[in-house]
This record gives C-alpha cells, sequence and structure tokens, in this order.
C-alpha cells in the first residue's frame, strides 16, 4: 500500500482518464497511481477538486490535510468507513463504565512507558558517553512501571495521568542526553517549537495522529470520544488515545535521523520564536518518514482490531439490553 506526500507550493491535482495528475505552473510535473493507494497527505498551497477527492475515496484512501508552514493538522476526508454501528455502541458503553475505562488507559500507558524505557536502554548502549542522565531516566521509568504493575497505585484515571506525567518528564530529560547540545533540545516544547528536534517531534507526532483519525474512521469509531484521554471541542481524543504507545516509534525514528546527520540544520528556518522544517527539510523528512509511516499505520490496524473485538462484544450486550 501507498502513502503519497504533495508538499509544493502552487500545485493543482486534476482528475482525467481514471488518473490524478499533478501539475504546477509550467505544466504537468506528474501522476498519482490509484492502485494501492491507502493514505494522501496534503501540506500547504494545494488545489484540488472535488472529482479528485472522489477519486481518492473511491480508491479507499484517507486524506489528510496539514497547514503550510507549521504543518498543523487541519481535517482529514476519509475513504471508507466500517459499517458495523455495534462497534460506537460498544465505544459509548465503555466510556461510560469507569472500570473499562481505566483498564484501557492502564493498558496505553503501559505500553507507552515499557516502549520509553526500550528506548532508553538502546540509547544507553549507544551513548555510553551519557551514562548517568540515560540511567537515571531509566531507573525511573522502572518504578513508574513497578507503580503500575500495582492496582491499588493507580485505581484512578487522575491517578495514572499524575504516573504518566512523572514517567514522561523523567524520559524526556533522558532522551535529551542523545542529542548534541548544538540542536538545543533540552525539553518537549510543542507550542512552538523551539528546536530542530521539536519541530520534527511534532510533526511526526502530527503525522501519527492524522493516521490514528483515519484508522478509527475505518474500524467504525468514533473518534472523538477518548476513554482515556477526555472528550473536548474539536479534538480527537480516541486518536489521541490510540497513539500513546506508538509515541516512543517516533522518538526513535526522530533520534535516527539526527544521530545519522540524515537531517541537519540547512533543513531548518526561525520563524519568529519558533524553529521550522523548511521545504528542503521537509522533501527529506517526508522520504525517510514513509516506511515508519507505514509500519505505524500496521500497528494502529491491530490495535483497532483488538478493540473493535471488545468493543463488538460491548455492543451487542447493550443491543440486547434494549
Amino acid at each position: 500500500m501507498t502513502t503519497v506526500y504533495v508538499d509544493r507550493k502552487d500545485v493543482e491535482l486534476r482528475y482525467r482518464d481514471g488518473v490524478v495528475e499533478v501539475h504546477e505552473a509550467a505544466g504537468q510535473r506528474g501522476h498519482i497511481p490509484l492502485v494501492g493507494l491507502e493514505r494522501v497527505v496534503l501540506h500547504g498551497q494545494v488545489r484540488l477538486s472535488t472529482a479528485v477527492l472522489g477519486a481518492f475515496v473511491r480508491a479507499g484512501a484517507s486524506v489528510g490535510f496539514l497547514s503550510g508552514g507549521r504543518s498543523r493538522y487541519m481535517a482529514t476526508c476519509v475513504g471508507r468507513p466500517h459499517n458495523d454501528v455495534l462497534r460506537r455502541l460498544g465505544q459509548f458503553d465503555a466510556y461510560r463504565d469507569k472500570a473499562a475505562r481505566l483498564a484501557w488507559a492502564q493498558d496505553l500507558v503501559k505500553a507507552k512507558v515499557a516502549a520509553q524505557r526500550r528506548l532508553l536502554l538502546k540509547g544507553l548502549a549507544a551513548r555510553p558517553d551519557q551514562r548517568h542522565p540515560l540511567f537515571r531516566g531509566n531507573r525511573r521509568l522502572e518504578a513508574a512501571l513497578d507503580r503500575l504493575a500495582r492496582p491499588e497505585d493507580v485505581c484512578s484515571l487522575s491517578a495514572l495521568l499524575g504516573v504518566e506525567g512523572a514517567a514522561a518528564a523523567a524520559y524526556f530529560a533522558a532522551y535529551a542526553a542523545l542529542f548534541p547540545p548544538s540542536l538545543g533540545f533540552v525539553a518537549r516544547r510543542r507550542r512552538p517549537p523551539a528546536d530542530p528536534v521539536n519541530a520534527c517531534l511534532s510533526l511526526a507526532y502530527t503525522l501519527l495522529h492524522n493516521e490514528a483519525v483515519s484508522a478509527s474512521h475505518a474500524a467504525g469509531f468514533d473518534p472523538m470520544l477518548g476513554l482515556y484521554h477526555e472528550p473536548a471541542y474539536a479534538r480527537a481524543s480516541f486518536a489521541a488515545d490510540a497513539i500513546e504507545p506508538f509515541r516512543p516509534h517516533v522518538d526513535e525514528w526522530v533520534w535516527d535521523v539526527f544521530r545519522k546527520r540524515i537531517l541537519t540544520a540547512r533543513g531548518f528556518r526561525h520563524e519568529q520564536q519558533a524553529v521550522l522544517l523548511n521545504k528542503r527539510g521537509r522533501a527529506i523528512f517526508y522520504r525517510h518518514f514513509h516506511p515508519l509511516g507505514q509500519a505505524l499505520r500496521r500497528l494502529l490496524r491491530r490495535q483497532m482490531q483488538r478493540a473493535a473485538r471488545e468493543f463488538e462484544a460491548r455492543g451487542k450486550t447493550v443491543q440486547g439490553a434494549t
């Protein structure tokens, strides 16, 4: 299956004779094959018609829209959604069940913290010169996992949030030690990203979240109704739930592109207080992110399949009780 990233200024997509053509001012640049197409990401000033969107949807592809310079998520146009309403009935029923919400959230946080710890252990092997901060971070994540294994320590969502927050602080303090001081990365900072590492983390997390929104729709769930993240206006909380265990995969990839000097200072620009990927940097970013994006999509699909089994069973119970 294929993902296509379109990130060129003043590009127009046109549908003609079963093909989506890519046009620039100088003329046709190429085309987007529809066979095997699963995902399209449109970044910035891309023009297209409803005929193009219809072609993508008929091909079963979802379309993600990102804003210009700051690469913020704007919207997702999904392909064919799952039609079994029992899954949504089960999802809504689970939201009303405090024990079910807590069990769902515990599984997500345990998986996330365990993955964070595995990454720090890899970092410890690769960067023995940073042994002290990495070892300290690893010990704190071990302590967090111990607490998560004791039900009396995480008997509510608020208690779980506290454990996750403390683990995240310890993790990012250690994660920062993996990068050279010249990059200026000392902590996770979202808006605005203050350094190249944060710029890459933000864009990669945005793409991951976009994938989760599409996966939620495709599996028949409501991406707005989270069980761990509280529902909030204009926030896809269920998608935010789904990506938690997979964030460390993104973190490792970002470390890798800087460690191997795939991305350097030439790929970034400064805009007021923000550091952002420039056109050259985004081209490199998307090219190297593509394999990870495919792997994450498979992981999200499996996660949604497991949730579907659970929520369908709940949905049948709800339907039988009416």
